[in-house]
């Protein structure tokens, strides 16, 4: 003899007074508005930047390449034909920032 036993669905007793998509969609916009704030913290141009100095003083090669918009090939040239005088930190080539107004045609400050 059996009997129609109806098993009822246990229900979860609730820790938060939200539904569970409600309570999803609050987080999703927590999370949203604190990686905003995130974003909005401004940081320096420069990890190398130094308080108080007004112009940069030296400028590696490829800021140079971009400044004249030319190759690196055509620096050695001009290294080579005394346009340009590098100046060597270890293995990293510089050059000044006197030099670069000098070869532009502008007046050093």
């Amino acid at each position: 003899m059996e009997e129609n036993v109806q098993i009822k669905k246990a229900q979860m007793p609730m820790l938060f007074p939200f539904e569970p998509d409600e309570f999803w969609r609050q987080i999703r916009l927590i999370v949203r508005e604190e990686v905003a704030s995130i974003n909005r913290v401004t940081l320096p141009s420069s990890l190398y930047e130094t308080p108080g100095l007004k112009y940069k003083p030296l400028y590696k090669m490829n800021e140079v390449c971009e400044l004249f918009q030319v190759t690196k090939p055509t620096i050695y040239d001009w290294i080579r034909h005394g346009k340009l005088k590098p100046y060597k930190v270890r293995s990293r080539v510089f050059f000044l920032r006197n030099d670069i107004q000098q070869l532009l045609g502008l007046n050093s400050d």
